[in-house]
Formats: C-alpha cells, structure tokens, sequence
C-alpha cells in the first residue's frame, strides 16, 4: 500500500533531492542520492530507493505506524530483501516509530527510521541507533482506529474466544459494531496477522491466530485515563474490605458493576495485596450509595476510582468470583497499565497464567 499523501504533511511527503540533503546535512551529514526506479521484475516495488554512502536502501514509506500498516511493510521489506536484482537494504520509515513497532521491526531483522529524527538501522558496515526523540506526528497517528473504546470490542471478542471460529455476521452480533465497520477491520486484523481466514462455503471462517501480539498491539494503545474516573477515600482498613464492602452496597441497591485493575486481578490470581479498588458501573450511583459507603472526594489519597466506561464494552464477558463480579481477564490485563502499587507485577503474572495464547 503506497502511503496517501494527502493525508501526510509536506515534512513526510519528501519529494526533491534538495529536501532530503538539506535534512541529512542538518542531521547526519550523509551524502544521499536518488536511484532508478526498482525493474519490472522485482517482487515489491520500494517507494523509494536511497543511496547513502556505499549503502542502497529499499525503501518503504507508511504514513501511519499502526500494527497492520507496520506488519504489512515488513512483508513487503522481507520480499525485497530476498527478491531485489540488484542488491540492497530494506528501511522502514513512518512518522513516529512506537514501541511495539520496534519490536516488530527488530524480530523481523529491518531496520528502521522515523521523521521525529529516531532510528535503528544494522546493515553491514553502518550501526544507526537514535532513540527519546518525541513525536512531531501525533495528530496523524491512526491506532485508535483498531483499538479505540468501541472499535476495540473486536479484540475483546477475538481474545476472549481464541478457539472459537467466527464468520462475519456472528462478529457483527457478538460486538454489536456495524457490518461496514467489522468487514473493515477484519481486513486490517488479517493484514497485520492477528487472524486468518479460511472459506467456508460462501462465507470465511475467522479465527484469532496470533492473540499474544494482538494484546500486546492492543495493550501499547491502551489509555485507561479515556474513562470517567471519580477517586474517592472510603473507611477501609484493607483493600479487600473496601471490595467487600463496595459490592456488598451495590448488590444490594442494584447497582450494576464489575471490578477491574487490583482488585479484579486479586480475585483471579490472588498474587499481592492492594488497596485501591477500582469499579466499573453502567451508572454513577446515586447519593444514597455513596452516603452509605462514606464516600468522601479524595483525589491525593484515594483507595477508590468509581469508573464509567468510554463504551460499555468493557462489561464483554464479565464473570463472578467469590460473589463478586469483575470484568474479563483481558480487560483486567489493559486496566492494570493504569494503576500503581504493584499493578505491573500482577500484570506480569495474570499474562503469565492466563493470556499467553502463541500462535493459536
């Protein structure tokens, strides 16, 4: 896919000679060349070929650093690298390389640059690593089209059923997301290798294959702060009191809820304790509840966050433990990358026991 240049400002679309010295001599002070365009017969036909020094790049240029626009370059980077008449070395560019790109990039060999000014380039002869460079794209960044609150209830539904086999109408009930916006994004999950597909009479049989790099692409994207967050301090010696006490008031005042983050992962794999109770609710419960909990506004000390979801989504496979509700174990894995204490480590561990899928 050639990258839409109406969509990339003109520091991206680097159309003259003159442009690009001008970069490099303020830069690195490379000596860069154009070179013909790659022959007819080669497999991938590079968006552009560079000349540095003794070094030919085979370039290809992604206006977005999303997960299926990087795993479809590097496809396309591993063809040229093993197909090119002439030789030469593959070179991603994007505006701002993320996290998981990087590790994209460094399991599948290719080297890599981005025009916030960072890179990591191995070739032979030539060692370009430049990293801490802040994004000057941010505005262009495209990820929260697969993982954005209600786009997001696709990976919910893939990782929650990872041997289940869907077809595209079944996605569209299980998600409640149109059959325009499930046809699209099925297209991209299997561009970036997150599914497969396979015919099944007039339809395709959809099923998750890669549910480790899925999360992982989900997870950097993943912004906790997105939801209505009301923190509270309750009287609570513990953070299992305050659980128990918290859905104790709620159950019996209809309140509906699932736990997530600390508490959540406590109840799945009892690994630390914790004290800041984190609840989702369908509703913000009204002035009798939080009389009866004593709940008083504490931002600084708060052992409580009350959270209204961005999308209800997050209720998706909710389960009970112990009289308890709480969300999914996925859901629980994402909402653990916004809280403190020890929430890393329990991350760490409800990933090591319950969502490390491989290659399915």
């Amino acid at each position: 896919m050639k990258p839409d240049i109406s969509m990339v400002p003109a520091a991206l679309a680097v159309a003259t000679e003159e442009e690009v010295r001008a970069l490099d001599q303020q830069d690195a002070g490379l000596d860069l060349s154009f070179m013909p365009n790659a022959g007819p017969d080669d497999p991938v036909v590079p968006d552009l070929i560079l000349s540095v020094a003794d070094h030919v790049f085979w370039v290809i240029l992604k206006s977005y650093n999303s997960t299926d626009q990087i795993r479809l370059a590097l496809n396309d980077l591993i063809a040229l690298a093993g197909g090119q008449s002439r030789p030469g070395s593959p070179l991603l560019v994007v505006p701002h390389m993320s996290e998981f790109g990087k590790t994209l990039c460094r399991h599948a060999g290719i080297s890599w640059l981005d025009l916030s000014g960072n890179a990591d380039i191995r070739v032979e002869r030539l060692r370009v690593r430049v990293e801490g460079k802040p994004n000057q794209f941010k505005r262009m960044e495209r990820h929260t089209d697969l993982f954005a609150p209600r786009a997001s209830r696709l990976a919910r539904a893939l990782l929650s059923n990872p041997g289940r086999e869907f077809n595209q109408r079944q996605l569209v009930n299980e998600t409640g997301l149109s059959a325009g916006t499930i046809s699209q994004m099925v297209r991209r999950y299997e561009q970036a290798a997150f599914i497969e597909r396979e015919r099944d009479g007039v339809s395709r049989r959809i099923r998750l294959s890669d549910g480790d790099t899925l999360l992982d692409a989900w997870h950097e994207a993943y912004d906790f702060s997105q939801h209505n967050i009301r923190a509270g301090h309750i009287p609570a010696r513990s953070g299992r009191e305050g659980l128990s006490q918290i859905t104790g008031a709620f159950t019996s005042r209809g309140v509906e809820y699932a736990a997530t983050g600390l508490a959540a992962a406590w109840l799945l794999e009892p690994f630390a304790s914790f004290r800041l109770v984190t609840v989702y609710v369908k509703q913000w419960p009204d002035s009798e509840v939080m009389s009866e909990l004593s709940v008083r506004d504490d931002p600084k000390g708060a052992n409580v966050w009350f959270v209204l979801p961005k999308d209800e989504g997050v209720f998706y496979g909710s389960g009970q433990t112990d009289g308890t509700k709480h969300v999914n174990q996925v859901q629980v894995y994402l909402d653990l990358k916004g809280q403190a204490e020890r929430s890393e480590e329990a991350a760490g561990e409800l990933r090591r026991r319950r969502l490390n899928w491989g290659n399915e």
